[in-house]
């Protein structure tokens, strides 16, 4: 069982018929575009999860692309007894040493090198490189083809940005932004927005410190 219906869902649901370890019985979101998303269908909104739970659904999945809205929603899952399902596209390549969390997702053409960590809830977006040694932290998210370098560290629920590279060693910090294209060379603190080549804070209106 999907949580959301939006264009993440269509992917995750894309991945998760190319691996093929589970059946998708059912969207559950409470304002969906549709009663259907790409074939599989809409069961309703919250108030289903019980339900399904007792009719023996037993994995789940958060098909959210919010981070901080992924993670309490996955928290919201376990507590009712679910399951979350780890998703890896078949055409991602996974080292043996890597690891990949609950309620993880592994895009197509995603590479994961010797002992990176990519933790729950995280997403690896399509084609993404996350270099050895790399630590992906809870509901992070690697937005399609950005390039992690060795020992890169990504705090809980940040996003490094589409098309955004981040040198050897580099720490991101929780609930970080790393904007499109950027080339971050130093550390980022936890809460800035950054972006540019190099990456530098950006500056909200008013002249203040992009958060």
């Amino acid at each position: 069982m999907l949580v959301g219906a939006g264009g993440h869902a269509k992917v995750v649901i894309e991945v998760a018929r190319a691996q093929g370890r589970f059946e998708i019985v059912g969207v559950v979101d409470p304002r969906p575009p549709g009663p259907r998303v790409l074939g599989v269908p809409v069961l309703g909104g919250d108030e289903a999860l019980p339900r399904l739970r007792a009719d023996g659904v037993a994995w789940a999945f958060v098909a959210l692309g919010g981070n901080a809205l992924r993670e309490r929603i996955g928290g919201e899952l376990r507590a009712a007894g679910f399951r979350l399902a780890t998703l890896v596209h078949p055409s991602a390549e996974v080292m043996p040493s890597a690891t990949v969390g609950e309620g993880a997702v592994v895009m197509a053409r995603v590479a994961v090198s010797a002992e990176a960590r990519v933790d729950d809830l995280a997403i690896l977006n399509t084609g993404a490189v996350v270099e050895h040694d790399n630590l992906i932290g809870a509901a992070a998210h690697v937005a399609p083809l950005a390039a992690l370098a060795g020992n890169v560290r990504v705090g809980a629920r940040a996003l490094i940005g589409v098309g955004s590279a981040v040198r050897p060693g580099v720490s991101v910090g929780a609930d970080a932004v790393v904007g499109a294209g950027a080339a971050v060379v130093a550390d980022v603190p936890a809460g800035a927005t950054v972006g540019g080549v190099p990456a530098r804070p950006l500056r909200a209106r008013g002249g203040a410190a992009a958060r």
